[in-house]
C-alpha cells in the first residue's frame, strides 16, 4: 500500500489529476468515518473531508515520503476535527431527528442470518449508547479513542498522527476507557 501511495503522490506532485483522484478514492471514506465519529454530524464530516483533501492538494509538496501517507492525511483530518470541536458552539439541525440511523456505519447495517429484529434493535440501542458516551468525551480523549477503536490505528500510528509521545497516547487511551467505563456501567 505504501508503494502505491508513494507512486500516486509523486505523480500528483507532477500535476497528474488522475493520481490525485485515486488518492481521494483511497481515503475519502476513511476520513469521513473519522470525522463523523469525532464530530457526530454528517454535514460537518463532509466539510472536513473536503477541507482535508484541499489541504493535501495544497501541501502535497510538503509530504515526506519517508513517513506513511496514511499518518500524514489522518493528522490533517484529525487536526481539522479538533479545531472544529474547539470552535463548536451548540448547533441544532433540522436533519438531526429525521434520520434515526445516524451514528451507525454501513457495516452495522448489514443483516446476518442469525439476527432477529429484537437483537437488531438491542444492538442499535447499544451502539447508540456507546457512540453517545464517546461523543461526551473531552476532545483530547475523544480523538485518541476514535483513532484507536473505531479506526483501528496502533498506538504508534496515533502518536504519529497527533504528534504526541506514545506514552501520552497510552495514558489517554487508559483514561478514555476509564471514563467510558464509568459512563457505560450504569447504562449497559
Amino acid at each position: 500500500m505504501d508503494n502505491i501511495e508513494n507512486r500516486l503522490t509523486k505523480l500528483a506532485l507532477k500535476g497528474d489529476q488522475r493520481a490525485f483522484a485515486e488518492i481521494v478514492e483511497l481515503y475519502k471514506d476513511k476520513i469521513y468515518h473519522l470525522a463523523y465519529r469525532m464530530l457526530s454530524n454528517r454535514h460537518e464530516a463532509e466539510d472536513i473531508v473536503q477541507e482535508t483533501f484541499l489541504r493535501v492538494y495544497k501541501n502535497l509538496d510538503r509530504y515526506d515520503p519517508n513517513q506513511k501517507f496514511s499518518t500524514w492525511i489522518y493528522r490533517i483530518a484529525t487536526n481539522l476535527c479538533i479545531d472544529r470541536l474547539r470552535k463548536k458552539k451548540p448547533t441544532y439541525s433540522l436533519d438531526a431527528e429525521m434520520n434515526d440511523q445516524e451514528g451507525m456505519d454501513g457495516y452495522s447495517m448489514i443483516p446476518s442470518d442469525n439476527r432477529t429484529p429484537e437483537s437488531e434493535t438491542l444492538l442499535s440501542e447499544t451502539q447508540q449508547i456507546i457512540y453517545q458516551a464517546i461523543d461526551s468525551l473531552p476532545a483530547k480523549y475523544k480523538s485518541v479513542m476514535i483513532l484507536r477503536y473505531l479506526q483501528d490505528l496502533s498506538l504508534q500510528e496515533i502518536s504519529d498522527v497527533l504528534g504526541m509521545p506514545v506514552t501520552t497516547i497510552k495514558t489517554r487511551v487508559h483514561r478514555g476507557r476509564e471514563f467510558l467505563r464509568k459512563k457505560l456501567e450504569p447504562r449497559l
